[in-house]
């Protein structure tokens, strides 16, 4: 039974699974041609067929299966035909006769070892062609029957899961319970690499039963992987001194404005860091006004919180013990030569933090970027650029994701709080930025970017505890990379990495993103937004088009459907458009707007019970012709001036009243144009971006965020469904 790489018969495989609650029809294992006709007497005509034995585990695809037997003179065909086909390789073989289960529908459910985040629980559509439709969800075990009912409601093929062809809908307790014992099983049960129920039939009653079963035993290296870098202890006070120090200090200044140790000083500077500045430099040159010395050493005590390191590796682990005796409680390497150069720089990774670790020093990098701290008026780092003070927490593995966060920071106006690049991640990981982030009070939001987890159950606990405070968007790159699993089991064949991690966060909260475009938006919504309290979103739009293709991404996202309008609401806007107007949601003004029809409109929709949120489309518009006004060639003459600072006027008064109405009625309302894209100086941008909001370059982006608020704060039990 526990022999490593090796798989059970499919009635041992039934026997295990069914001591955890699967359901499995009731079966004889024979070893002959009549012992498989009295077995098929015993459990009633017709039955199912299959040679079974440790070596078999897909019997499918070498036709070893028979269905739908009615007979006696069938059984026996079937039986000796299956006897004559068992191989050498098959080693011992038996039959297996079992009811013939009806349904239309099949399932596939399973459990399978990932390599970083441990034991995954599977569900997704079943049968042969399981891996070709790839509809599949994953969770981590254990699993309990909540988290196991909004697995099923991850599926994509919601209608086969309800009423299907005069079939009753799927048990959904029944099956969340298969899930968790599933679960229990991963857990319990060690040394089994993987289970594949694969089909799990549906009964025409909503059954889920097992029909069949494989269970792989004791591959090797199922388990998850000691990371490199075991965990170590985050100092007292390690986070503060790193995004809001009392005092900085640069080692390896330089006076070559390409270096590091000259770029990092001089990004500190002109940011405005109001801290004490301090640099070394071996020759004591003056670098940028600051007279340099030549260790840490020479400087004053208890002055400096931080240091950022642009020295070469070798001279670091003497640097950090200098920092350690004059008060340094933070340092961020940009040096590299360490876990990204071979195992020589591996070995120096692992000296350097056990170092700082002794030290008390939180050692963020090595080879990173920097990090930024608005509050503090703190860029120390080596690239640009400067974003806006806000809310937003990044923390990368990449330096150069961080950069795309802060060019968008800028862009949009939706700003930053803090910025890290993670570089190796030597001591401290995205996880342990995260959970700061969620105690940080200047934060509202955490934005990240992965690539490799070494240790995923410990980032998920992280982010677990991280997301259970405030939200947390990650951006996860390498989503092709890995594949299937090399396994016995469809279940193992199903799991790419992409599936995986998106299981892992949708379990835990996480709100998950594909673009880095869509990080930065869904993150700047958080920071800017309420969450809504319900699904149903109202479209307010001075054109049919834009709110038709508005409509169609409500209708694509799993989540958000588009409000219906009752009498009252109905009523109420007649007063304020004329009769032609969509009189449905989305509300087509139709070209009927005055003075005050969109103000008061919007806050008809924002007011009303009946919405959660609104998407406002179409602002800019007034914005546009005046621009053509000033430079058609007539203006200021003819009345342009006055008729151009109205348009201007009136764009800006509804980007403050989408702003006003969202805070004063605590909903979301999300403005989108082209225009944010097309034209970022048009004053009803700018105007957007003063409120203090994101303005969305359609409103199918604004959907896809405002889909994402809903589902973080659904997780919250903050939302209705």
């Amino acid at each position: 039974m526990t022999s490593p790489g090796r798989t059970l018969s499919e009635a041992d495989s039934k026997e295990l699974v069914r001591a955890f609650g699967v359901v499995v029809p009731d079966e004889e294992v024979v070893a002959d041609v009549e012992a498989a006709i009295n077995a098929s007497k015993s459990i009633g005509l017709p039955v199912v067929m299959k040679l079974v034995g440790d070596a078999i585990a897909h019997k499918s695809e070498r036709g070893l299966v028979r269905l739908n037997l009615g007979d006696s003179d069938s059984v026996r065909g079937a039986a000796e035909d299956l006897l004559a086909a068992a191989r050498p390789e098959d080693g011992p073989v038996a039959l297996l006769v079992a009811p013939m289960i009806r349904g239309n529908r099949e399932l596939i459910a399973g459990v399978f070892r990932d390599p970083s985040f441990g034991p995954m629980v599977m569900l997704g559509l079943g049968g042969v062609l399981a891996e070709a439709i790839g509809d599949v969800v994953f969770r981590p075990a254990p699993l309990d029957i909540d988290g196991a009912l909004r697995q099923i409601d991850a599926l994509g093929s919601q209608a086969l899961l309800g009423p299907f062809r005069g079939e009753a809908a799927v048990d959904r307790q029944l099956l969340a319970e298969t899930l968790v014992g599933l679960g229990r099983l991963a857990l319990e049960r060690p040394e089994v690499a993987s289970v594949d129920l694969n089909p799990l039939i549906v009964t025409p009653d909503g059954r889920p039963i097992a029909v069949d079963a494989l269970v792989e035993i004791g591959s090797p290296g199922i388990e998850p992987a000691a990371p490199d870098n075991p965990p170590v202890r985050i100092p007292v006070g390690g986070f503060d001194a790193l995004f809001d120090p009392a005092g900085v200090i640069v080692t390896g200044a330089s006076t070559h404005p390409g270096k590091f140790g000259f770029v990092a000083l001089h990004n500190i500077l002109a940011s405005g860091y109001a801290g004490r500045v301090a640099a070394t430099n071996l020759g004591y040159e003056s670098v940028l006004g600051i007279d340099t010395v030549a260790s840490v050493g020479e400087l004053a005590s208890d002055q400096f919180d931080l240091a950022v390191v642009c020295t070469p590796a070798g001279a670091n682990p003497e640097l950090l013990r200098e920092c350690a005796r004059i008060g340094v409680r933070a340092a961020f390497l940009t040096s590299a030569g360490y876990g990204e150069a071979g195992e020589e720089g591996a070995h120096a990774q692992r000296e350097l933090v056990d170092l700082a670790d002794e030290l008390g020093i939180l050692l963020a990098g090595p080879n990173g970027q920097g990090v930024v701290s608005t509050p503090a008026a703190l860029c120390a780092q080596i690239v640009a650029p400067m974003p806006p003070r806000g809310s937003i927490g990044v923390a990368s593995q990449s330096g150069n994701l961080v950069s795309t966060f802060l060019n968008l920071a800028r862009s949009t106006g939706v700003g930053v709080s803090r910025a890290v690049s993670a570089g190796n991640a030597a001591s401290v990981g995205v996880g342990d930025y995260l959970e700061y982030f969620s105690t940080d009070p200047e934060t509202i939001v955490g934005l990240a970017y992965l690539e490799g987890i070494p240790d995923g159950r410990a980032l998920m606990e992280s982010l677990r505890r991280a997301a259970s405070v405030k939200p947390m968007v990650v951006l996860k790159g390498g989503a092709t990379e890995g594949g299937a699993r090399a396994a016995a089991s469809h279940t193992g064949a199903l799991a790419a990495d992409h599936r995986v991690f998106a299981g892992v966060a949708d379990s835990i909260g996480v709100t998950r993103v594909e673009t880095a475009h869509e990080a930065f938006e869904v993150a700047a919504t958080f920071a800017t937004q309420p969450l809504p309290r319900g699904p149903r979103v109202a479209v307010l739009t001075t054109a049919g088009g834009w709110g038709v293709l508005t409509a169609d991404a409500l209708a694509q996202d799993p989540d958000l459907e588009l409000a219906e309008l009752p009498a009252d609401l109905m009523a109420a806007i007649d007063e304020r458009l004329p009769a032609r107007w969509s009189r449905n949601n989305p509300v087509d003004c139709a070209g009927g707007e005055t003075r005050d029809t969109i103000p008061e409109v919007l806050e008809l929709l924002v007011a009303h019970d009946a919405v959660d949120a609104v998407v406002y489309l179409g602002i800019g518009i007034q914005s546009n012709q005046a621009r053509l006004m000033r430079e058609g060639g007539f203006h200021p003459d003819h009345g342009l001036e006055r008729i151009v600072d109205y348009h201007e006027r009136q764009d800006r008064r509804f980007a403050d009243e989408a702003a006003r109405l969202g805070s004063l009625h605590d909903k979301p309302v999300l403005v989108a144009t082209e225009l944010a894209t097309a034209d970022p100086t048009n004053p009803a941008v700018r105007a957007v971006i003063d409120s203090g909001r994101l303005c969305y370059p359609g409103g199918d982006r604004a959907v896809r965020a405002l889909g994402h608020l809903y589902r973080y704060s659904r997780f919250r039990g903050s939302a209705r469904r």
